[in-house]
């Protein structure tokens, strides 16, 4: 997919008629052919930059929701991409919903043409749909997938409010009390050295503290750039996301929240393709795809491994690490039930509502101790600036 490009092209039809339209194509020379096949002459072309956030989950997802829901009012696939494709407002999408429609019209199924579109459509998009092709339920697949993407949606926007909303507090909180110290206080301080009387403890420590930021903010300030360069740097190397994605796991709530977050992606897809017929190993391969932690697709890579080996799909789970008791007790007895799908259903379920739980109660604890602190810090510098003015009458009585 990475290889496509989007064109416009302007020509002359077969019977005559000038006519605009847009194509996805590797290369112009490639354009020119599929234009020739489509009895077209070319008058001009001209590519397309592509708009990358155009290709967001939500957005794929939301195409198969109102796919499904053309589907299930009697309209074919074929016909169902046509009108999507009228009808979206994106001009990129509108030339990939053309591009899936002729090449449902030239034979090829469905999955097969969404093969070179895994940026768009990743693998789980693919075994979904053919599973919705094989069992001619491909409604009911396409129904389950959108709203499978839609859950876990909703659930990462929670888990990344829960743990932005502290950051920004603080970071504003950062932000006035170096305000404070650089700008409020100096003219303070200038204030009370005309009268030549010492100052409360308080403020004299306060004043400390402002003179050696001032003096050395840029070297805390250059230290946390080299930071986040290397940081920016080590990115790049999987080993250091491994031992990042390690060391954030085992911070308290945080490490629950995100491990909460990722049990739920996983069990929610197995439950999803085990539900569909897709064998256990396949659905680990789908949820592999759809991951992009380098540490947790580790992990399934490895329980790929075990079971492959022979191994019960509790025990491979259990070598992880990563998978409480609960886990291991459902999963087993779903094994030997032959009610894997329900217990992965369950566990998904579980998850989900825990972690949920766990966001709201971490803004709902997290607002007043955030609002105490900031004003603790903020109340303690206000105080250390007008502490000395009670003192003023005795130093001016001196004077006197």
């Amino acid at each position: 997919m990475a290889s496509k490009q989007l064109w416009r092209w302007h020509g002359i039809t077969g019977d005559g008629n000038a006519q605009d339209g847009m194509l996805w194509a590797e290369s112009r020379t490639l354009l020119l052919m599929a234009l020739q096949q489509q009895m077209v002459t070319p008058l001009s072309l001209k590519r397309i930059a592509i708009n990358s956030a155009q290709w967001r989950g939500d957005k794929s997802a939301e195409v198969i929701h109102q796919l499904a829901t053309l589907l299930k009012a009697g309209l074919t696939l074929s016909e169902g991409l046509a009108l999507l494709a009228e009808q979206h407002p994106s001009k990129q999408w509108q030339a990939l919903l053309q591009s899936l429609a002729h090449d449902l019209e030239q034979g090829i199924a469905f999955s097969n043409a969404l093969l070179p579109w895994s940026e768009v459509f990743p693998p789980l998009y693919q075994a979904m749909i053919r599973t919705g092709e094989l069992t001619g339920k491909l409604d009911e697949c396409c129904f389950e997938l959108a709203h499978q993407q839609k859950a876990q949606r909703q659930l990462t926007d929670k888990v990344k409010s829960a743990l932005r909303y502290p950051i920004i507090i603080l970071a504003m909180a950062i932000m006035v009390v170096v305000a404070m110290l650089h700008f409020v206080l100096p003219e303070f301080a200038a204030i009370y050295k005309t009268f030549n009387t010492p100052l409360p403890a308080l403020t004299q420590g306060i004043m400390t503290l402002a003179d050696f930021s001032g003096e050395w903010g840029w070297l805390l300030v250059l230290f946390g750039f080299l930071l986040a360069i290397a940081n920016k740097l080590l990115m790049r190397r999987p080993t250091w996301l491994i031992a990042r994605q390690k060391l954030l796991l085992r911070i308290p709530i945080m490490g629950s929240l995100m491990r909460g977050q990722k049990l739920t992606q996983i069990f929610t897809i197995l439950a999803l393709t085990q539900s569909a017929g897709i064998t256990f190993l396949q659905g680990v391969e789908s949820v592999r795809e759809t991951m992009r932690c380098p540490y947790w697709m580790q992990l399934l890579t490895q329980i790929q491994h075990d079971i492959s080996n022979g191994h019960p799909i509790w025990l491979a789970l259990k070598n992880t690490g990563e998978f409480s008791p609960l886990c291991l007790q459902l999963v087993r007895t779903g094994e030997a039930s032959g009610s894997l799908d329900l217990m992965l259903d369950n566990l998904a379920h579980h998850h989900r509502d825990n972690t949920m739980a766990l966001a709201d109660n971490l803004a709902a604890l997290l607002e007043p101790a955030l609002l105490i602190i900031t004003g603790g810090i903020i109340g303690t510098l206000v105080v250390a600036m007008y502490l000395p003015i009670f003192h003023l009458g005795d130093a001016m009585s001196g004077m006197g």
